[in-house]
């Protein structure tokens, strides 16, 4: 493709103001502060003159001469064009250095005075160029800034790689950009490559995600556009940033959005980068193709059907202009680019399109196509349209794809007249329901206002205030002015005001921070819903009643949940995740039990995927990695939470509470900094939102990060304040937030253990009411430290061998081994060996990444004898002794295959060979051998 030059872009990014490019970035400043040279390549419109300026524009301080060349292809004919950009302003410098032969022939290509080439001066100007890169290396440092290499003329190309090849240790970099192909299979970069110096690092820039072009949107001012806009802004853009901002910029210009299942507007600007080879295709191609852009799947057999007889010939025709992708890994008409087929259709006539669509109505195989290009066949209002259009989004609906059931519910809604049942209004409130489904609250919102506008219904308007409330998610300071006008439409209506009040339970836990209140509102919002036959409604709220039940240390919360689980269910709310299986979930966890509670949240989570329900699908992932992390699968949680956080990040859904438990997760299994950035981020989020709820769960998570990071002051002022804010917001049950052993242990290391003691008695007291085993043992492993901290040696190291019995017969692996890590670091203050391996290897099968770094410190500062160090033992191979190690870690056979990447019985042949250097028979002698050596 060739990129117009009325694309703008900034002239001096900063490397923190280029979205979605920080690993790049990182992997090009450490080969470029090496040293090295970096030659980046992509696509065009894929940001590599950004990031080249930006990377240039660090690199620029540490260097003495910067030479610099942009080529275009208007100019790439000229020979020696880009070496006078390069050396035009240093030569004079170095001139007088240079051999006579060489100095002529360099001044003449540069000016362009006498008769110059490579043909008659080759060997003479390739050691003119050399020679002066070498003179101003000898003094100083020198960075050649090139961008656009495919447009080098070819002279100034050959000069330049016979230089670069021949640079040896001289301090000059290379810092380079060309484009390449879309395709990943694209090579064009090796040919740069061996032009360039042989240390080179070539970087490709990816398309940017979802999220990622959010970001940028947002940053370059294209503010508030639907989060489905921008999913189509992404889809069209391929991620290419240029293209992106191009598509915002055409929104942002257009006075009215595009209408559901129209596409994206495209501005002239991209449609130039393919109309000129469109208009290479015959007129029959080109319509052809129109059908191909128009159809969801479009494939060989789909044009046949559509009445397109040469579509054989036409397609290939249209990929040798590079119009369709040419290697397909799927049957199907792939095209080159996303733009090829938005500015295709974008150029069509309205006629034009009508006539693909219509025939593709019956083309089609699939009831929800055919239905879609119907509607996008037929203009104004048709009642036959609509009801097959409700069918198609019915049948998405049931195929777990709520944002395509939503599209089809709004083009129902434009062909439904005025006068029938159901009438638009009741298609948007639908449509809107099955956007907050998908997770496109925007849109969701922006529909419920349109209805507001004109409804003058009770109901309609009811259940479009409730489609509002729930668009705005943990925000709901931002929409506190609705409850009134709420309420006024609701009237006495039982089953409006159900609807209503089950909101204002969330008020009153989110706003207010009142428990209480909260199950006051959503036991009355049962009975409303009751009475008035509403049983999904009613699940809802007794869910939601069971879940501050819970939380209270309520003796009704076990017959809550049996009412809410009892039937009739509603399949859609049993599966929700304010429903009646999640308030389960979270009794089965805070019971400490782990494998029922793992099971639960599991079949929860695959029947939301199946249908779609994405704010689901983002509580379920976090629940299950909470599942996992409790049960010392840090690895397995960190993967899960990271996950909820990409999905949360993508919807705009739960993102304050997803960064909070990721950050939980990163702790135990990831990186610190990344935990207390995501603490850090949950916080502020909670505060903005005013949500009392999940700031004290984001100032527990924040308090854990920074006692692992070692701040125990820090994690002390973190976690006084969750103590105080649940004490307000009347959380009695110590398992909510698991924060409290964390406080105490925290309190003990700055001095506090009078303090310490205190936390650990009112919890303990509270745990014993509510029979929280797992919370009893970790205050044992805390009241441990107290006791330590006053001189009782022998009773703390004996509470906390016993809690950590106790954690690992509850399943608590991590928690487990931070007792066993407790117990190592209480017997480094006796006299005699310390060993911390019974840490370490239980940090190592949960995969607690930071908690080993500490062991490795800890064991660091208080040595042991070295273990299998014996002559015998040094006769060893690598491989053999890697799993005589790992033995003495006590690492099963299996485990041992799993660390080292090879196979079981590998392993079990590698004991037999050192079982017979050794002269020993088990794995018991393998231990025994090493603690003699120890004690020896």
């Amino acid at each position: 493709m060739t990129v117009r030059g009325d694309f703008k872009e900034p002239a001096r990014p900063r490397p923190d103001l280029v979205i979605g490019r920080e690993e790049l970035f990182a992997g090009a400043r450490e080969q470029l502060s090496g040293g090295g040279s970096v030659l980046v390549h992509g696509p065009a419109g894929i940001g590599k003159s950004t990031i080249l300026r930006a990377l240039a524009a660090e690199c620029a301080e540490s260097a003495r001469t910067v030479l610099r060349c942009s080529a275009t292809e208007s100019e790439s004919h000229l020979p020696f064009l880009a070496l006078a950009d390069l050396l035009g302003l240093v030569v004079d410098e170095v001139s007088d250095r240079l051999p006579a032969p060489q100095r002529t022939a360099l001044e003449s290509a540069l000016t362009g005075r006498g008769e110059s080439t490579l043909q008659r001066d080759g060997l003479a100007l390739r050691l003119a160029v050399l020679s002066v890169l070498r003179a101003l290396a000898a003094q100083g440092p020198v960075l050649i800034v090139a961008d656009d290499l495919q447009w080098l003329d070819p002279a100034s190309a050959e000069l330049l790689g016979f230089a670069a090849r021949r640079l040896g240790g001289m301090p000059v970099r290379m810092l380079c950009a060309v484009r390449t192909d879309t395709e990943p299979q694209g090579q064009q970069h090796d040919r740069h490559l061996r032009a360039s110096p042989p240390d080179t690092l070539a970087v490709r820039v990816n398309p940017l995600s979802r999220a990622q072009v959010a970001a940028l949107l947002d940053h370059r001012g294209y503010t508030g556009l639907p989060r489905s806009t921008v999913r189509d802004i992404h889809r069209t853009s391929g991620g290419n940033p240029l293209f992106a901002l191009e598509l915002g910029r055409a929104l942002a210009e257009s006075p009215t959005p595009p209408s559901p299942g129209e596409p994206l507007p495209v501005p002239t600007s991209l449609r130039a980068l393919v109309l000129n080879r469109l208009e290479m295709l015959a007129a029959e191609a080109r319509r052809t193709l129109l059908v191909a852009s128009a159809g969801a799947r479009p494939t060989l057999a789909l044009l046949h059907a559509a009445g397109r007889e040469n579509a054989e010939a036409e397609m290939a025709s249209a990929a040798a202009l590079g119009l369709l992708a040419t290697e397909r890994e799927t049957p199907g008409i792939r095209f080159a680019h996303p733009l090829v087929s938005a500015a295709l259709y974008a150029e069509a006539s309205a006629q034009e399109r009508r006539a693909a669509h219509a025939a593709l109505s019956t083309a089609a195989s699939d009831p929800i196509e055919r239905a879609r290009h119907l509607a996008l066949a037929t203009t104004g209002t048709d009642p036959r349209v609509a009801a097959r259009l409700g069918e198609a989004a019915a049948a998405a609906r049931d195929r777990g794809a709520p944002s395509v059931a939503a599209g089809l519910g709004l083009l129902a809604a434009r062909h439904t007249p005025v006068d029938t049942v159901p009438g638009p209004d009741e298609r948007r409130l639908v449509a809107a329901e099955d956007a907050l489904t998908a997770g496109e609250t925007d849109l969701a919102r922006d529909i419920a206002r349109q209805v507001l506008d004109r409804a003058t219904e009770p109901a309609d308007r009811v259940r479009a205030w409730m489609v509002v409330i729930d668009a705005a998610g943990q925000a709901m300071a931002e929409i506190d002015a609705v409850f009134p006008h709420a309420l006024a439409d609701a009237g006495d209506d039982p089953r409006l005001l159900a609807l209503v009040r089950y909101q204002l339970a969330w008020r009153a836990l989110l706003m207010d921070g009142e428990m209480a209140k909260a199950r006051e509102e959503a036991a009355c919002a049962a009975g409303l819903a009751a009475r008035a036959g509403d049983r999904p409604t009613e699940l809802l709220a007794l869910g939601f009643q069971a879940q501050m039940e819970t939380l209270m240390g309520h003796p009704d919360a076990p017959a809550t949940i049996q009412r809410a689980m009892r039937e009739p269910q509603d399949p859609r709310v049993a599966c929700d995740h304010n429903g009646a299986g999640a308030a389960r979930f979270r009794w089965l966890i805070m019971g400490d039990q782990l494998a029922e509670a793992r099971t639960t949240i599991t079949a929860l989570l695959h029947e939301v995927q199946r249908r779609g329900m994405v704010e689901s699908e983002v509580h379920f992932l976090r629940g299950l990695a909470e599942t996992e992390l409790r049960s010392g699968h840090c690895g397995r949680a960190l993967d899960l939470a990271r996950e909820s956080l990409r999905l949360a990040r993508d919807t705009g859904i739960g993102e304050a509470a997803t960064a909070m438990f990721t950050s939980l997760a990163e702790a135990a299994g990831g990186d610190v900094d990344r935990a207390l950035a995501l603490a850090r981020e949950a916080v502020d989020r909670a505060e903005e939102d005013g949500d009392l709820i999940y700031l004290s769960r984001a100032l527990g998570a924040l308090g854990h990060a920074q006692l692992v990071a070692g701040d125990a002051a820090a994690a002390v002022q973190s976690l006084r304040r969750v103590r105080e804010l649940e004490e307000g917001l009347g959380v009695v049950d110590p398992a909510r937030g698991r924060w409290h052993g964390d406080l105490a242990e925290a309190l003990v290391r700055i001095g506090e253990p009078v303090e310490a003691q205190d936390v650990i008695d009112v919890t303990r007291e509270r745990a014993l009411r509510l029979e929280r085993e797992s919370v009893l043992a970790v205050l044992d492993r805390a009241e441990a430290l107290v006791r330590a901290a006053r001189g009782e040696q022998g009773p703390a190291e004996r509470q906390l061998t016993s809690a950590q019995d106790r954690l690992g017969k509850l399943g608590y692996g991590l928690e487990e081994a931070r007792a066993a890590y407790a117990l190592a670091g209480l017997r480094t203050h006796r006299p005699g060996p310390t060993s911390y391996d019974e840490a370490a290897r239980l940090f190592r099968r949960c995969r607690a990444l930071p908690w080993l770094r500490q062991v490795e410190s800890a064991s660091t500062a208080h040595p042991t004898s070295p273990p299998l160090a014996s002559a015998a033992l040094d006769t060893l191979a690598a491989t053999e002794r890697q799993v005589a190690a790992l033995v003495m870690e006590g690492a099963t056979n299996r485990e041992i295959a799993a660390r080292l990447f090879i196979s079981v019985k590998t392993v079990e042949a590698t004991l037999t060979r050192v079982y017979r250097k050794l002269g020993i028979r088990s794995r018991v002698d393998i231990v025994r051998l090493a603690a003699e050596r120890r004690t020896g």
